[in-house]
C-alpha cells in the first residue's frame, strides 16, 4: 500500500508522463481494477476501512481524530486467530496506544496517529477555521529529502529482509506480509533523481486549474476555504509545475520501492506461490479543478489504484466492475483458507468480480472529516457516479461518456429518474442523514473530551503525522 496514489498517475493507467515500470510489470502479470474506490478519501477512516472490510458507517471511524484501535475484527485478526503470520511494515495510522492490538502478529517500523489521538482540530463541524500551513505545499515542492522518503527506504529495507528471513523458516500456514509506504503522500519532495524524471517544462496544468475553469459547487468552496492548498502557489503557474513534477518524482520513488521489495520476494524464491496486490489507501487531486490533497469524491481523490498478481489471477486483465477497499477483506481470507465472516455485511473478493461482470454492482466512498459541514457520500453504480451531499444539492457525472468529470449533470432534466433512481440505491447501504448524524454526535463528543473547540484550536493544525522519531510539524 502507498499513501495518496492518485489512480490515474502510472503508466499502466495510461498517464503520459508518469514513470512506474514496477507496479506496469506488476499490472501485465496480473489483473488491475479500473473502477477501484477508498472508503474514506482521508487517511485514518479509509485506513480502518481498510483492516474491517466495512464502510464508516458501519464501524464509526470517522476521521483523522478517530482511529482504528482493533475493537471491529480485522483481516489481520481473523488471520492470526487460525494461526497464520500477518505482519506489517510501516504505516497503520491507527491509535498505537499501549494495549491496543490491531491483529497483526508484529508491526515493524510502524507510524500511529500523534499521541493516539490525531487531528483534533479536524473535529470542528461548524464554523469551520482556516487551517495553517497550506501555504508549505508550495514552498516544499521540489527536489530533496524529506524524513518520509527516510521512512520509506527504512520501510523497503525492512520488508526485504523479513521476505529473505521468511524464505528460511518453515511456514506451516500461509503468511501475511503488508507493506505501507507513506509516499507519494506530501510535504512534495521528491529525491532528486526521480524529480529529474519531470522536466517542468514538459507538465501541463492541471485540467480545470484556471479560475474561470474550476466548478461550482458548494461542498467544494468549503473545503477550499478551510484546507487552502492552491492559495500558497498565489497564482503562479510555474511552481503548480513544480509541485506536480515533485508529486510525480514521489510516484516514481514509491514505485522504485515496491519494485525492491517484490524483487526480493523473487530473490527469495516465494514469487510462485505468493499473490501481491498494490494499492492506495487513496488518492490525491493534484492540482486538478484547483483542489490539492484528497477529501473529494473525484476519481483523482477518491479512485484508488488496485492490482492483484499471481496464482490463479489472469494476466495482463482489466476489470471495470466497481469495486472498494471492503472487497479485499474476503479475498485476504480466502487465499487463506480462512472462512469470511457470515455477517454479510463485507464485500466480494476481486477474483470473483473479475470472473464475471456484474452490471449491478453499486459500492461507496464516505466522507465526514476536515472541512465538510456535514456528510458527502459517493455511490459508484456501472457508468455512473453519484454524490450525495446532506446540505448541498447533489453531483451527477456519467463516466462513460466523460470519464474526467467535467460536465455535473444532476441538474439535467434527463438525468432525474437516474439521480432518483440512484438514491434509491444509496439509501438500501444507509440513510446519509442518520449517518451524518452519528458522525457528528461523536465528533462532538470527542471534542468535548479533548477539552472543546478553543482546546482543538490552540492544539494546532497537524500538516501530517511525523515519521516514527520526527516531531510533530504542527501550526
Amino acid at each position: 500500500m502507498s499513501d495518496e496514489h492518485n489512480p490515474r498517475m502510472m503508466g499502466c493507467a495510461g498517464h503520459p508522463l508518469a514513470q512506474t515500470p514496477h507496479l506496469d510489470r506488476l499490472a501485465r502479470r496480473g489483473t488491475r481494477f479500473t473502477s477501484a474506490y477508498t472508503t474514506s478519501p482521508i487517511c485514518v477512516p479509509a485506513r480502518a476501512g481498510f483492516a474491517t472490510g466495512k464502510y464508516p458507517h458501519q464501524i464509526g471511524y470517522w476521521d483523522n481524530a478517530d482511529p482504528y484501535d482493533g475493537a471491529v475484527p480485522s483481516w489481520h485478526h481473523l488471520l492470526r486467530a487460525r494461526g497464520h503470520t500477518a505482519v506489517s511494515v510501516g504505516k497503520l495510522h491507527f491509535r498505537g496506544l499501549p494495549g491496543d492490538d490491531h491483529g497483526f502478529s508484529e508491526e515493524l517500523l510502524p507510524m500511529h496517529v500523534v499521541d493516539g489521538i490525531g487531528d483534533v482540530k479536524g473535529l470542528i463541524r461548524r464554523d469551520i477555521p482556516r487551517r495553517k500551513g497550506y501555504d508549505k505545499l508550495a514552498k516544499l515542492a521540489g527536489p530533496g529529502e524529506s524524513p518520509y522518503t527516510r521512512y520509506d527506504r527504512d520501510i523497503a529495507a525492512r520488508a526485504q529482509a523479513w521476505l529473505h528471513e521468511a524464505a528460511r523458516r518453515p511456514h506451516e500456514r500461509p503468511w501475511a506480509l503488508f507493506v505501507s509506504f507513506v509516499c507519494p503522500h506530501f510535504p512534495l519532495i521528491a529525491p532528486p533523481e526521480f524529480y529529474a524524471l519531470y522536466p517542468a517544462a514538459d507538465i501541463p496544468l492541471p485540467k480545470q486549474y484556471l479560475p474561470g475553469e474550476r466548478p461550482e459547487h458548494p461542498y467544494l468552496r468549503d473545503y477550499d476555504a478551510c484546507v487552502a492548498y492552491d492559495a500558497g502557489f498565489g497564482g503562479d503557474h510555474a511552481k503548480v509545475r513544480r509541485a506536480i513534477a515533485a508529486y510525480l518524482g514521489l510516484v516514481s520513488f514509491m514505485d522504485d520501492n515496491v519494485g525492491k521489495v517484490l524483487r526480493a520476494l523473487e530473490d527469495a524464491r516465494l514469487a510462485g506461490d505468493t499473490r501481491v496486490v498494490y494499492t492506495s489507501d487513496h488518492g490525491d487531486n493534484a492540482g486538478a479543478r484547483g483542489l490539492w490533497g484528497k477529501s473529494t469524491m473525484y476519481e483523482e481523490s477518491a479512485g484508488v489504484p488496485l492490482v492483484f498478481a499471481g496464482p490463479g489471477i489472469s494476466a495482463g486483465a482489466t476489470c471495470a466492475t466497481p469495486v472498494s477497499h471492503v472487497d479485499l477483506f474476503p479475498f485476504f481470507l480466502e487465499c487463506a483458507g480462512v472462512p469470511v465472516p457470515a455477517d454479510g455485511r463485507h464485500g466480494v473478493s476481486p477474483l470473483e468480480l473479475a470472473a464475471r461482470r456484474h452490471a449491478d454492482r453499486a459500492v461507496l466512498s464516505e466522507y465526514h472529516a476536515i472541512g465538510s459541514t456535514a456528510g458527502i457520500t459517493m455511490l459508484r453504480k456501472d457508468r455512473w457516479k453519484y454524490v450525495h451531499c446532506v446540505h448541498y444539492r447533489p453531483q451527477l457525472f456519467d463516466l462513460e461518456h466523460d470519464p474526467e468529470e467535467l460536465v455535473d449533470l444532476a441538474g439535467d432534466p434527463a438525468c432525474r429518474a437516474t439521480l432518483s433512481a440512484l438514491e434509491e440505491e444509496l439509501r438500501r447501504f444507509c440513510d446519509p442523514a442518520e449517518v451524518d448524524a452519528r458522525a457528528q454526535r461523536r465528533q462532538a463528543e470527542l471534542l468535548a473530551r479533548y477539552g472543546g473547540r478553543e482546546a482543538a484550536l490552540a492544539r494546532g493544525d497537524l500538516n501530517y503525522t511525523p515519521a516514527p522519531g520526527q516531531a510533530p510539524d504542527i501550526n
